[in-house]
């Protein structure tokens, strides 16, 4: 089974992924090693207690959790009006309190460098929130990135228009220097970009379809909840040029490591724009017809979206179907 660090910063989308991956683990597909909170979407505190409630849904209350490293220069806006208050539509009442302890749950940092050291070439990073706890990783042991199998990172806009300004999408433009440092770190990370995640607009119908083998569960009825929440704030910021959906990003990159048919990657060199003021958190990559001698990553390109929601469905209904039987 595929090792997996989970690093998110939850986030509507980065819940669905969450629980893409407790299905996967339920059905012997993936080993779930840890799960390190980051700060992003809301505050370090906050995704923490999501992830750990998000685990809880799943029973998973055995998976640690670490507690995210917070940018303390050039701080920046969070994602709340886009997720909700507590980062999952505001529902995070009519689930079980959190199963893990904040004050007592390892840094995120030291915990990625943990599990990297004991499992080195084993462990995928998957990380679909700010760069921040993989670069304060790196800062803190230099080289201990190089010990993941591989780096999955869900961020940047490459020749589409960005979330949060005009070029930048929100996890790279939240900490640039930190996903700087990452994408220096080796030269074969993986990069799903929303030129192919702003084609995955999952809808209510979907969510139906993905609950349906118990619709009356409280699994099914937070996912239902939590798409209508997630729908009405991509409307209003319109995010799916009028699509009743919303943008799943971060379930991309699940697609990539068990469902790689659903994605074409473009080997590329991939730089971050640090410094710009109408241009921070930029994404580039250089398409001139020129000798590429320092490519340091994949970049996903092209999605079969159909393809995609096809498994990404089945395997929540399956979770759904698990959960309901115990």
């Amino acid at each position: 089974m595929r090792k997996i660090i989970l690093d998110s910063d939850p986030g509507g989308d980065d819940i669905f992924a969450l629980l893409w991956i407790q299905s996967l683990l339920h059905q012997g597909l993936a080993e779930l090693v840890a799960v390190t909170a980051a700060e992003g979407n809301v505050t370090a505190s906050r995704t923490f207690a999501s992830a750990s409630q998000v685990l809880g849904l799943g029973n998973l209350s055995y998976i640690p959790v670490g507690r995210g490293i917070e940018v303390t220069t050039h701080k920046t806006a969070d994602a709340s009006h886009i997720h909700g208050a507590d980062g999952m539509g505001n529902l995070s009442h009519t689930l079980a309190p959190p199963i893990h302890n904040y004050d007592e749950a390892p840094f995120s940092d030291d915990l990625i460098i943990e599990q990297l050291q004991a499992h080195p070439d084993e462990i995928t990073l998957i990380a679909i929130g700010p760069l921040t706890n993989l670069a304060a990783a790196e800062t803190k042991t230099p080289g201990i990135l190089k010990l993941a199998k591989e780096i999955v990172v869900m961020g940047g806009a490459m020749h589409c228009r960005g979330n949060v300004t005009s070029h930048a999408e929100f996890n790279i433009w939240f900490n640039p220097t930190a996903a700087a440092k990452v994408f220096g770190s080796r030269d074969d990370i993986v990069v799903i970009p929303m030129d192919v995640t702003t084609r995955l607009v999952f809808t209510p119908d979907m969510a139906k379809l993905a609950t349906r083998s118990a619709p009356d569960s409280s699994m099914a009825i937070f996912l239902q909840k939590l798409c209508e929440f997630m729908v009405g704030t991509a409307l209003g910021y319109r995010e799916t040029d009028g699509a009743r959906g919303f943008l799943v990003h971060d379930a991309a990159t699940l697609a990539y490591l068990f469902y790689p048919e659903t994605l074409l990657l473009r080997r590329s060199h991939l730089q971050i724009e640090t410094q710009g003021t109408l241009t921070r958190g930029q994404t580039l990559i250089d398409r001139r017809h020129r000798a590429t001698t320092a490519s340091n990553a994949w970049v996903a390109m092209q999605v079969d979206a159909q393809g995609l929601f096809t498994s990404f469905i089945e395997d929540i209904n399956t979770l759904v179907h698990h959960l309901s039987t115990l």
